[in-house]
């Protein structure tokens, strides 16, 4: 027998008010666009070209999604059950062991659970290397993860040796040796053995730690293809089709997929999007789940764990600071979507080697995430979100398709050597080049609200990178790594490296009339180095062009609304030009004024939507 609310104490808050329908808030919102077109204005698309709505309601909920549970195929929703947190990892490149040990040891001191190592590009190969940088670490509690490229089998042997030079029992050994024979090459270009050889050591190394469950052998690292360029769905079909790889090695080793995906791991990048980081991991887990329950080993899908470092193509070189808040919000992604280990790169990892203060705020973001905001004591906190449960299954669904895509050329190693993989990642990366260009997409502190001036950042270089060893047996075309502000970085270099530019803001009429366009441009010319000589403005063309000689400026940029430039911009240009202006620029479009302004003396126009960086570029050149 049910009980009125009285009875239980419980508040409708929507009582005695009519069901809202999706009809009505439509027409509302037709209203308040007069006119513009619905799609164009309010549903963005993805790199993938995947539809994100502006509103979701239960009529978009999937009902594959409805009795979906944490811990249970397949897996969308995590692998555990219960939520206990991710491991907190930093990552290391050195080539000092003694200089590595104190950073490790000031990590672990400071909250870490684990440890990544770079070697090869860092430490050397070698047991006395590896035992001095890990000397006085608790290796049967803290894991080891190498990242060691083309040195893998030779650095996984050397770990070996170190835990048993320690005495660590075969099953209280943790970590990965992060064999990636697929990823060295599509990074590096080259292998110095045959793939096949490749493949069989790093199946071998499976075989030697058969006693050590928690230690991973391979990883399918997507990474590679994000900082390439990838979009969301062409990095988890890059990191699917390494895993297909890997299985079929293991099986032609002898291991059948049950028996190898435990010793495999994953790694895809979390991003300054929050939502899409936290949609690819839960995609990711139901892709891996499938091909696990495609090979006959759908359960072993549970044990293969997540890595997620913060993207390194998202990070700035100036004014770095902003870094920290691009990172805080990848880890939170990659925390809300289930991460097993997280490493947030250090803010000024863009310039150089981490200081320890770097380090330290990159270790503190994961703490407060974890142990102040609590955000792992939840399983799947997005799940049962319409919006989120939508964007999983469409990215999943794009995943799979370019999936397939690559394994119809004949999978991973094929689709390297004939450059498919390579041409498709290029092509999203130009495109993204070009939204960050033309400023649809904004960079905090690059390409929108740049710092002009030393921001007061430095750090040290990296260790000299390690010349491949011997002669390269298999060579394609490499990925090519890139980051999303390094065309306006180019810029502010050059600027700094001719000793600035400067051009005088002609902004006309009252603060009111010219505050749009002069805050516009002085962040506009900014981005590419060029200081802009701002003032609270100008009532009449002689007062600008007495300001203009003033100023010691050599160029001049006309700043206003529409209806002051329609008075003001003819009779403006002219003065400057007779105050001898070399370059006249004006902030918008000029419409059907433009001949009549060039005539006047404007000899460019500033406006959004155009190539930031070759207008830049240009400016550059006529202000030498």
């Amino acid at each position: 027998m049910s009980r009125s609310p009285s009875e239980t104490n419980e508040t409708h808050l929507a009582d005695g008010f009519p069901a809202a329908k999706l009809e009505q808030w439509r027409a509302l919102v037709d209203k308040a666009l007069k006119g513009a077109d619905f799609e164009k204005r309010l549903v963005r698309r993805t790199a993938d070209g995947l539809k994100i709505n502006p509103l979701y309601t239960r009529n978009d909920a999937l009902a594959n999604a409805a009795g979906a549970l944490p811990g249970y195929a397949p897996f969308t929703r995590g692998t555990k059950s219960v939520s206990g947190g991710w491991d907190i990892r930093t990552f290391h490149i050195e080539s000092d062991p003694k200089a590595a040990n104190a950073a490790i040891l000031e990590d672990l001191e400071g909250g870490v659970t684990s440890i990544g190592l770079q070697v090869g590009n860092g430490l050397a190969p070698t047991q006395d290397a590896l035992g001095a940088a890990l000397d006085g670490v608790l290796l049967d509690v803290c894991p080891i993860v190498l990242a060691a490229g083309e040195h893998f089998f030779d650095a996984a042997l050397a770990m070996i040796a170190v835990w048993d030079a320690r005495g660590i029992k075969a099953a209280d050994r943790q970590g990965s040796f992060g064999a990636d024979p697929l990823g060295t090459l599509a990074m590096t270009g080259r292998l110095p053995e045959s793939l096949d050889t490749a493949l069989a050591r790093a199946i071998a190394l499976m075989k030697i730690t058969a006693a050590s469950p928690r230690v991973q052998v391979m990883t399918a690292d997507g990474v590679i293809a994000h900082v390439a360029g990838a979009s969301e769905a062409q990095e988890l079909a890059y990191m699917l089709s390494t895993l297909v790889a890997y299985l079929r090695a293991a099986e032609k080793g002898g291991l059948t997929p049950a028996e190898a995906l435990p010793k495999i791991n994953v790694s895809l990048a979390a991003d300054i999007d929050e939502f899409s980081t936290v949609a690819k991991l839960r995609a990711a887990r139901r892709l891996i789940w499938r091909v696990a329950d495609a090979s006959g080993a759908g359960e072993a899908a549970a044990s293969v764990t997540l890595n997620c470092p913060t993207s390194y193509r998202m990070m700035a070189k100036r004014d770095p600071w902003t870094n920290i808040l691009r990172t805080t919000i990848a880890c939170t992604g990659a925390a809300l979507g289930g991460a097993d280990a997280i490493v947030v790169l250090p803010f000024t990892f863009a310039l150089g080697k981490p200081d320890a203060f770097a380090r330290r705020v990159a270790r503190n973001i994961q703490i407060v995430c974890q142990e102040e905001s609590h955000l792992g004591r939840v399983s799947d906190p997005a799940g049962g979100s319409w919006y989120v449960e939508s964007l999983t299954d469409d990215l999943a669904k794009k995943a799979w398709e370019i999936f397939q895509d690559i394994e119809a050329r004949g999978g991973m190693a094929a689709a390297q050597t004939s450059g498919y993989v390579q041409d498709m990642i290029a092509k999203r990366a130009e495109a993204r080049a070009k939204d960050v260009a033309t400023l649809r997409q904004e960079l905090t502190g690059v390409n929108a609200f740049p710092l002009l001036g030393d921001d007061g950042v430095h750090a040290e270089p990296w260790p000299a990178a390690v010349a491949p060893s011997g002669k390269a047996v298999v060579e394609v075309q490499p990925l090519k790594p890139h980051r999303l502000g390094e065309a306006f970085e180019a810029l502010r270099d050059a600027a700094d490296a001719h000793g600035g530019f400067k051009i005088f803001a002609a902004s006309m009429g009252e603060i009111v009339d010219h505050n749009v366009r002069t805050t516009w441009i002085k962040n506009y010319l900014a981005a590419g180095g060029i200081t802009a000589l701002i003032s609270d403005g100008y009532k009449t063309p002689e007062e600008t062009a007495a300001a203009f000689q003033a100023s010691g400026a050599i160029a001049a940029c006309i700043c206003s609304s529409d209806a002051v430039n329609a008075a003001l911009a003819q009779p403006t240009a002219d003065a400057l030009k007779k105050a001898g202006a070399k370059l006249i620029l004006m902030a918008g479009r000029p419409g059907d004024a433009e001949a009549a302004l060039k005539a006047a003396g404007v000899d460019q126009f500033l406006y959004a939507g155009a190539d930031a960086v070759a207008t830049l570029k240009g400016l550059q050149e006529r202000l030498r």
